[in-house]
């Protein structure tokens, strides 16, 4: 039976996991990184670690998110620090360079490895909302910052970001050499439905 914490011993221990997970992770992938391991690092029994987290899927989950957020708030930040009104060139040129970044975190060999679909198996169905409600909502600031935005369908163009961000999954599928130019056209042409004006 794992030993009790204090909050403070919890937030310690969280954080190494989070550390040491993103350092496996990064380096071996999901399939072939352990619980084992991962505690050892820790340098906590390996009961501990499910206090915690109820799988390395689960770790990886959290991780996916905190990332995920950051991402987000950095993408928040430079468009309103974007001159205004924001232009839709200035939007493309915006969304390319921060899904471009997106491939070179320490979570994109998780996400083109074939690991990405393991762990949303094994996600309850609650994550995968939170994770849909979160994004709403990053989409939802971004759409304040747009007046052209206001009144589209902030839903299916929040999908559209989503499968923007998912299309790493399928760089090889896609061609390596077209893949940048694939990207651009399909932000540009998702930044041409958001700034369009309606009659």
């Amino acid at each position: 039976m794992p030993k009790s914490y204090s909050e403070r011993e919890k937030a310690l221990i969280k954080t190494r996991l989070k550390e040491e997970g993103r350092l496996l992770f990064s380096q071996y992938g999901m399939k072939k990184t352990t619980v084992d391991e991962l505690v050892r690092r820790v340098n906590i029994p390996k009961g501990t670690f499910y206090l915690f987290y109820a799988s390395k899927e689960l770790l990886v989950f959290d991780l996916i998110m905190e990332e995920q957020a950051a991402i987000q708030a950095e993408l928040l930040a430079a468009a309103a620090a974007l001159e205004h009104p924001i232009s839709k060139e200035s939007f493309s040129a915006l969304l390319f360079d921060l899904y471009k970044r997106t491939t070179e975190s320490f979570l994109f060999p998780i996400f083109t490895g074939g690991d990405y679909e393991l762990i949303v198996r094994k996600l309850p169905d609650e994550a995968l909302e939170r994770n849909i409600e979160e994004d709403n909502d990053s989409i939802s600031r971004l759409f304040a910052l747009i007046p052209q935005a206001r009144g589209k369908n902030m839903t299916v163009f929040s999908g559209a970001f989503r499968a923007i961000a998912l299309l790493a999954l399928h760089k090889n599928e896609i061609g390596a050499e077209l893949f940048d130019d694939t990207l651009r056209l399909l932000i540009d042409g998702l930044s041409e439905k958001l700034f369009e004006v309606e009659l």
